[in-house]
């Protein structure tokens, strides 16, 4: 299994695609250089034997009264060819007919050559490197030394003269390989164990970052959610791929803690629900269960008095469900806003004229001020009142008995500022970022108080629904201040 993994990492395709680079390159080097040896070998020995036709024309003439002197060509050459058996000669009409030609055997397969590289060669002087046909082998091409032959100002040919013939390019090719490929063999044995060996031990460790980011996550898809990749000062890309794992991890951990935190408070907001449904639902099922028990045998009176426990605790279940509905409502942002012009200090009289019965049952004090010049604001008219109705009733909850409530309504820069203060024990700095949540509840243990702790959260919506956001500071055991701003009507 391990050699599986072995064949199938990285590391050993990287250095599997390195030797087949290296094999590559091997080759093209051998075969360029060949190549190239081979050019400057042709080129060398033609510039060096570029006037060889010049010397035959001027010690034998080839032509005798404007015929071929085969007798005074055998006899040059065969002295030429003493010296350098690679040569050939052939006598070529202006057109490129071969009209006679000297070789060691008879194997000359081309009638005509092309003149065209024979004119080239003779323009530049021989130190053009150029390659003409090759009689004895039909579209190949050859080294060669060439001149004009005149007699009595009469152009009679050329004097073609082959440097390598097909043996000697046989034999020098023979030669060439063998010595190139041993050549060739010894360096690129040499030069592929050196660049291999140090082509691996570079890829091993150009791969070591990369292998522990990839143990690193799968340490982190085995579950050790606190596997982080160690991140170097070097700005490449696995440092960028490291940095954005560790983040994706950070947030994955973070969303992963919220959810659990989210689902507690669910578990929690549930049964302060169940808690709150169920205590009316018991306490109007039992009171009918009396009045149906009891019915002939209750007064008047007790009747009465029962069938009020009963309204009041169906109206505190109706305003629980309703309470649950419109938060629902408003999270998902399932709400029509009808926006319009009103005065804030109207609705903050009528909350407080709403809430005077609960205020003087308390012994506690209100005060509204009220700023001069205060504009009219632009909203929702009835959920404004809502929100200013439950900022107050919150107040009026954890105030004591003789505590004061003020309501304080400013002008400011661009809105209007609505602020409710209340005296008491004040919120702790633990509870503050968490008042606004509907799944929270301060003083869960304390008596007295009642609520699914909804209100404030119904508050926080509705006006992020406005565009606005509720702020609240406190001081244990001295005042609570929640206060927002609404936009000033412009027409």
């Amino acid at each position: 299994m391990g050699i599986i993994n072995f064949r199938k990492s990285l590391y050993w395709r990287l250095s599997l695609s390195f030797l087949l680079v290296l094999l590559l390159l091997a080759i093209s080097y051998i075969v360029i250089v060949t190549y190239a040896t081979d050019k400057y070998y042709n080129e060398t020995t033609q510039r060096l034997n570029a006037e060889v036709a010049d010397y035959l024309v001027k010690e034998s003439p080839p032509f005798k009264n404007g015929e071929v002197d085969k007798e005074s060509l055998g006899v040059i050459m065969h002295s030429m060819m003493a010296v350098n058996p690679g040569i050939e000669v052939y006598l070529v009409s202006p057109d490129g007919e071969i009209l006679s030609f000297v070789v060691l055997d008879k194997k000359v397969k081309l009638s005509r050559v092309n003149t065209a590289p024979i004119k080239s060669f003779i323009g530049s002087k021989g130190q053009q490197y150029v390659l003409g046909d090759d009689p004895r082998n039909p579209g190949e091409e050859t080294i060669f030394s060439a001149t004009e032959v005149h007699q009595d100002g009469l152009f009679l040919g050329y004097v073609y003269i082959v440097l390598a013939s097909e043996k000697y390019e046989t034999t020098h090719a023979l030669v060439s390989n063998s010595y190139w490929i041993k050549l060739g063999v010894n360096s690129f044995l040499l030069t592929l164990i050196a660049a291999f060996t140090i082509g691996l031990i570079l890829i091993w460790v150009l791969t070591r970052n990369l292998r522990v980011i990839i143990q690193t996550v799968k340490q982190f898809a085995d579950g050790d959610l606190h596997a982080r990749i160690p991140v170097s000062n070097k700005q490449n890309e696995l440092s960028v791929l490291s940095t954005n794992f560790n983040d994706m991890a950070d947030t994955i951990l973070k969303n992963i803690d919220e959810l659990k935190q989210v689902d507690s408070l669910r578990r929690e907001l549930i049964a302060n629900v169940s808690h709150d449904l169920r205590n009316p639902l018991a306490i109007i099922q039992g009171y009918i269960e009396t009045l149906l028990m009891k019915s002939d045998s209750l007064s008047k009176e007790d009747t009465i008095k029962y069938m009020k426990v009963i309204h009041k605790s169906s109206e505190k279940l109706t305003r629980l469900v309703a309470d649950l509905f419109e938060l629902s409502k408003l999270e998902a942002r399932q709400v029509q806003l009808q926006k319009e012009p009103f005065f804030v200090q109207e609705l903050i009289s009528d909350a407080c004229l709403k809430s005077k019965l609960l205020t003087d049952n308390k012994n506690i004090s209100v005060e509204s001020v009220i700023s001069e010049g205060i504009p009219m604001a632009y909203g929702d008219l009835a959920m404004m009142d809502r929100v200013i109705q439950n900022l107050l009733d919150n107040a009026i909850k954890y105030t004591p008995a003789d505590g004061h409530i003020k309501l304080l309504v400013d002008k400011v820069d661009g809105g209007i500022n609505v602020s409710i203060q209340n005296t008491g024990e004040g919120i702790p700095e633990k509870d503050l970022p968490n008042i606004f949540n509907r799944y929270y509840k301060v003083d869960k243990e304390k008596e007295g108080i009642e609520g699914t702790g909804l209100g404030l959260a119904i508050v926080k919506n509705i006006l992020e629904v406005h565009q606005s956001q509720i702020k609240v500071e406190s001081t244990v055991n001295e005042i609570t201040n929640f206060h927002f701003t609404l936009p000033a009507y412009s027409a």
